[in-house]
Formats: structure tokens, sequence, C-alpha cells
């Protein structure tokens, strides 16, 4: 039995303070992290370092956006979000249905 799946639209910033590792190796974890819940990456796209317009932490004022294009079950993102709750590289996590 095959499950449906639908089209998602992430963003994601990444913080890299404090990381050794380059930004392309953080997205591939973020793109793993997209397939342990059977999601699909169709497309990647770095935005770049942006400036926050609400700042919540004056030490952390900017970060890398980043937007990912995939395909997963109906419980995928709420999984995805649980799953980089606790995960440091990620601060935030907006995902759209398309």
């Amino acid at each position: 039995m095959t499950t449906t799946k639908r089209n998602y639209r992430g963003t994601f910033i990444i913080d890299n303070r404090g990381q050794e590792e380059s930004i392309d190796k953080l997205i591939e974890d973020v793109k793993t992290e997209i397939a342990a819940v059977q999601g699909e990456v169709t497309a990647v796209e770095n935005l770049g370092k942006r400036d926050f317009v609400r700042v919540t932490d004056k030490k952390f004022t900017s970060g890398v956006y980043v937007q990912i294009a995939f395909d997963a079950p109906a419980e995928g993102p709420a999984q995805l979000k649980e799953r980089f709750r606790l995960n440091n590289t990620v601060y935030r996590i907006f995902i759209e249905t398309l």
C-alpha cells in the first residue's frame, strides 16, 4: 500500500554559530532529516545570509536562509518540526503546502 505524498516548500534558517562544518554540509543534514520522514527533496535554493527584521537574540542578528521543495506524507511536516526542535543547527522552520 502506497502513501499519498503532498508537495511542500520549507524555509529553514541555518544557525552555523560555533560550527566547523560548511553551509553545504548543514544543508545536506537537513535533506537527510527530510528523507528520514519519508520525504523526497525536489529542489534546494540557498538564499544566502540575511538580517532578521525582529532580533530575538542580540548575539544572533542574521542567518542563512535555505528553501527546500520536497514531497512527503501528510504527517511529514509535523514529524520534521519535531525532529528539528532539539537540533541546534536549524534556528527556525516554516513549511507551507504547495
